[in-house]
C-alpha cells in the first residue's frame, strides 16, 4: 500500500531537526516527533517507526499528516489543550485570600488548607472545595 502522506524534508529542516535532537533541550514529545519525521523521510513504514520509537503507529500516521498539511511546526508541536475549568472564580478567590489573611479560628495557631476549605463551604462561598484546590489557588495568588 502506497503512503498517502510522504515526508519530504528540506536540507534546512533536516539540519534543524538533527540539531534539536543533538541539543536535547526540547520537550520529550517534540523530540519524538523530530525522530519520527527523520525516520519517515528515510522511507520506514509506520509500524517499524512506531516500534523503534516505542509509540503507537497511529501517532506516526497523524504526525505525517500534520507535516504534509501544516508544515514542520505543526508536526512537531501539538495544539494547546484546553484543560478544565477553574474551580473558583475571581470573587471566590478573593474571599479565600481574605480569609487566609485573617485571624485563624479560636484554638488554632494558623489556617490549614482543610480549615480554609471547610470555612468556604460554611460561608456558602462554594458548595464544595478540596484542600488541594485551596492550596493551588493560594500558591498562585500569594
Amino acid at each position: 500500500m502506497k503512503k498517502q502522506y510522504l515526508v519530504k524534508l528540506t536540507a534546512e529542516q533536516r539540519a534543524g531537526l538533527k540539531a534539536m535532537l543533538r541539543k536535547g533541550v526540547a520537550p520529550a514529545r517534540t523530540l519524538t516527533h523530530a525522530r519520527l519525521l527523520l525516520r519517515a523521510e528515510e522511507g520506514g513504514s509506520d509500524r517499524v517507526i512506531a516500534a523503534g520509537l516505542d509509540i503507537h503507529p497511529r501517532t506516526v500516521e497523524r504526525t505525517r499528516r500534520r507535516f504534509v498539511e501544516g508544515g514542520l511546526p505543526r508536526a512537531l508541536h501539538d495544539k494547546p489543550r484546553p484543560g478544565g475549568r477553574p474551580k473558583l472564580d475571581d470573587k471566590q478567590e478573593a474571599v479565600l485570600v481574605a480569609l487566609a489573611c485573617s485571624q485563624p479560628p479560636q484554638g488554632y495557631a494558623r489556617w490549614t488548607m482543610q480549615l480554609l476549605a471547610d470555612r468556604l463551604v460554611v460561608l456558602q462561598v462554594v458548595d464544595a472545595v478540596s484542600d488541594e484546590t485551596v492550596r493551588r489557588t493560594l500558591k498562585k495568588t500569594l
